[in-house]
């Protein structure tokens, strides 16, 4: 059984940073490779982490060295350095979101399948002690009947951000605004809590980054398959922007998650360590998120998902988020923006 496996990072903008780092302090794995299309950021890349960069895509492709490959392009940019690195019988783990059509996903999903390679996609949120607990929650039915599930994303970019990289607020590259680039993880978590969305109604906006393609504002309302109702809110436009936070909410419990941290934790039916999970809720802990900077960031869930991943190629077992499982926040973010150009609810194929 294989214990130690080598890395490769392609795109070295700010979230392969998170990637090389998370690497780094994770026992059994090494940063082997780096390629970017500009050889020249690829080398500083390398200097910086202690790592070979390649001219090619297909060089680093080609090394022994090389197990799992983490795409860090931009989203609409996944697609081909995923074809080409199942291909290559590498494994692949691939920032949210895993495309930004359907279409692609399932390409990727495909290939991966047939080329029996195991594909992620990084939603380093779900991987937080406090989001384990809500999951656990959840799958306990200790909400008693779901009623509702909301997520918040009121978040800050300064127009420059927009402006830093070419492809950031275009439908092709970036695959939509603050719903797909930052509203995404909630999205993720709203479905892995309350199950899957039946129908959607929405609305979109730009409120402040007006010269952007796509939005920088947007609510949904959700009717969920379990009949349960929802909620949406994302923005990139409201200073100075908030902590993301997570709304379940049943006939016999209620629970908040902020960023990593649960601040509400209530049920009609006790148990003996709800009082342990009390005594540790302090949003005061909570230091990182993104909220105003998008470099502000933990790599705490990047090196617990990278570990995973780690561990599935071992046990031969799925990663705990796929690439089967990463295509359902796709599926939501797209027919939200489906209902916002319509005006129609929207109903999705389950």
């Amino acid at each position: 059984m294989k214990q130690e496996f080598g890395f490769g990072i392609i795109g070295t903008g700010l979230i392969s940073h998170i990637h090389a780092q998370a690497i780094d302090v994770i026992p059994g794995a090494n940063l082997s490779g780096v390629y970017n299309i500009h050889k020249g950021k690829a080398d500083l890349f390398a200097a910086k982490y202690g790592c070979k960069a390649y001219g090619t895509l297909e060089e680093m492709l080609a090394s022994p060295d090389i197990d799992i490959v983490c795409i860090c392009t931009p989203s609409g940019l996944h697609l081909e350095p995923a074809l080409k690195s199942i291909v290559a019988g590498k494994h692949c783990l691939i920032e949210k979101p895993l495309e930004v059509t359907l279409e692609k996903c399932d390409r990727i999903i495909e290939a991966a399948q047939k080329a029996c390679v195991k594909t992620g996609v990084i939603f380093p949120s779900r991987f937080y002690e406090a989001s384990i607990q809500m999951k656990n929650a959840v799958d306990e039915n200790r909400f008693g009947t779901l009623v509702l599930g909301d997520a918040y994303v009121k978040w800050h970019r300064s127009p420059e951000y927009y402006k830093s990289a070419s492809w950031r607020g275009t439908w092709a590259l970036d695959g939509g605004g603050a719903l797909m680039n930052q509203g995404i993880h909630s999205v993720d978590l709203l479905q892995w809590y309350m199950g899957p969305v039946d129908s959607v109604q929405a609305f979109s906006a730009n409120r402040q980054h007006k010269g952007i393609e796509v939005e920088d504002s947007v609510v949904a309302v959700l009717r969920f398959a379990n009949g349960a109702l929802g909620n949406i809110e994302a923005t990139t436009a409201v200073f100075p922007g908030e902590l993301k936070q997570i709304e379940i909410l049943g006939t016999e419990g209620t629970a908040v998650l902020r960023e990593s941290s649960l601040i509400r934790w209530e049920f009609l039916h006790k148990k003996n360590a709800d009082q342990q999970i009390i005594d540790a809720m302090d949003g005061n802990k909570i230091q990182h998120g993104g909220a105003a900077n998008p470099a502000d960031l933990s790599i705490v869930g990047h090196q617990r998902q990278i570990e995973d991943m780690m561990q599935a190629i071992k046990t031969g077992r799925e990663p705990l988020i796929n690439a089967v499982e990463g295509r359902k926040s796709v599926n939501i973010v797209l027919a939200v923006y489906e209902s916002a150009r319509t005006g129609r609810l929207v109903s999705l194929n389950l």
